[in-house]
């Protein structure tokens, strides 16, 4: 029997390791998730085990190559943002894969938008909201000033996923989709490095930007498979909105951090929005995508606990509550079913905020449609109370099956697959 022909996506997450194999009609014909403890820097701040990662990398490369039914054609690789593996000479990674929840020393902070003309004027220009280490351009620039030995070390700084591709292709590359993801790396008027980074000396430690939806030869001895060379997690979740939909949409995408994410919004930044947490992303295409950024899912369970706990209720209960519209603005305290009305009106604070934050990227535009996908397109009753707070959008609870990883794969297509991409790859619930 003719083996089948498939894709394998590496999808590496914070908490979340997984490993998926699609066949040419992107259905999931193989699957592994993996976690590993995370390890310590030498400040005692949890981050990355990088050896375990690599093994496992390689490990589920030997373990596809023993499966007989599938043959593999291409490698590509999804990854967080906001995280720089920094190699020498002889490609050896010499640091620990800093966390970028790890606090920025404020002295650092201010010396760096002290230098180059304020927060604002660098926010603006990179697009990036001052967020410390999550800016990872400020993690190379706490290197330089804290740890100079190091810095002089570094031959190369890699975001994770193209680390991840050079460790098969053993080529190393710089992606858009990274680079212009809140690291204030990138000046979005000048589509160039901002001016810091080349006076730091840090653009001669990024290697040379290649094409997010190319792909590279295998650097692994006796495969003939081909690379990807990687992509930021978020902007390839947006990559199966952009294949199968043509008419202007936004997509919001939740989990911990809701996310509005608008590929037809490609207007500068406005000291407002930045302040309100508007970033822009690039997509793979290299267009900005405007987005910004809410704390919601993360608030939603406390929330829920918070409501669990005052009534003395599982907070199970409250997984798959069902929508009425007579539950809506009133009080809890007035109602027989008070924990459910609590529910109801912590759903409607939620849904408020939401509306001012995807307000911002939504305005000026000519977007009819918003796509929900992740926890949130679950929940009736926040879906109900979305699709009133925006009347003038059809709202739509989208599901697929591993958006990440699915975009992941649909970048690289044309290397691999003859095959058009099927167009119901994404199942759509409309709510009025």
């Amino acid at each position: 029997m003719k083996p089948t022909p498939v894709i394998a996506v590496f999808d590496v997450g914070k908490t979340n390791k997984k490993l998926f194999l699609f066949d040419e009609g992107y259905n999931i014909v193989f699957e592994r998730s993996a976690r590993f403890n995370e390890i310590t820097d030498e400040d005692g701040f949890p981050c990355e085990n990088l050896d375990s990662l690599e093994l496992s990398v390689y490990d589920s490369l030997k373990e596809i190559g023993k499966l007989k039914e599938f043959e593999l054609k291409v490698v590509n690789f999804s990854a967080y943002g906001a995280s720089f593996v920094y190699l020498d000479e002889n490609g050896q990674a010499i640091a620990p894969l800093y966390n970028y929840l790890k606090p920025y020393p404020e002295d650092l902070n201010d010396q760096f938008y002290n230098n180059y003309g304020g927060k604002e004027k660098i926010s603006f220009q990179t697009a990036s909201p001052a967020l410390g280490s999550l800016n990872s351009g400020l993690q190379l620039y706490r290197i330089k000033y804290q740890k100079p030995e190091l810095f002089k070390k570094i031959k190369y700084a890699l975001h994770l996923p193209q680390y991840l591709s050079w460790l098969v292709s053993g080529q190393m590359f710089s992606d858009l989709t990274s680079i212009g993801c809140h690291t204030a790396l990138w000046d979005f008027e000048r589509n160039d490095y901002h001016e810091w980074v080349t006076m730091e000396g840090i653009a001669d430690k990024l290697p040379p930007i290649h094409a997010s939806d190319a792909v590279v030869r295998s650097s692994i001895p006796g495969s003939n498979y081909q690379v990807g060379v990687g992509l930021h997690d978020s902007s390839a979740a947006l990559i199966p909105y952009l294949v199968s939909f043509k008419e202007p949409f936004i997509l919001l995408s939740t989990g911990t951090w809701a996310i509005s994410l608008n590929p037809f919004n490609q207007s500068s930044l406005t000291q407002d929005e930045l302040q309100h947490d508007c970033l822009n992303y690039i997509q793979y295409s290299g267009k900005p995508v405007k987005a910004s950024r809410l704390f919601s899912g993360h608030e939603y369970e406390e929330g829920v606990k918070r409501i669990a706990e005052k009534f003395g209720q599982d907070v199970l209960k409250y997984r798959n509550i069902p929508f009425e519209a007579g539950k809506v603005g009133i009080s809890a305290e007035d109602a027989e079913d008070a924990d459910i009305k609590a529910y109801y009106q912590l759903i409607a604070e939620i849904v408020d905020q939401q509306k001012k934050s995807t307000g911002y990227v939504l305005k000026g535009t000519g977007v009819k449609r918003m796509f929900v996908d992740g926890g949130f397109s679950k929940n009736s009753v926040f879906m109900h109370m979305l699709a009133a707070a925006f009347p003038g959008l059809e709202v739509y609870a989208a599901s697929m099956a591993q958006a990440t990883a699915l975009g992941t794969a649909l970048a690289v297509h044309r290397h691999w697959n003859t095959s058009p991409i099927p167009n119901d790859i994404i199942q759509l619930k409309y709510y009025s």
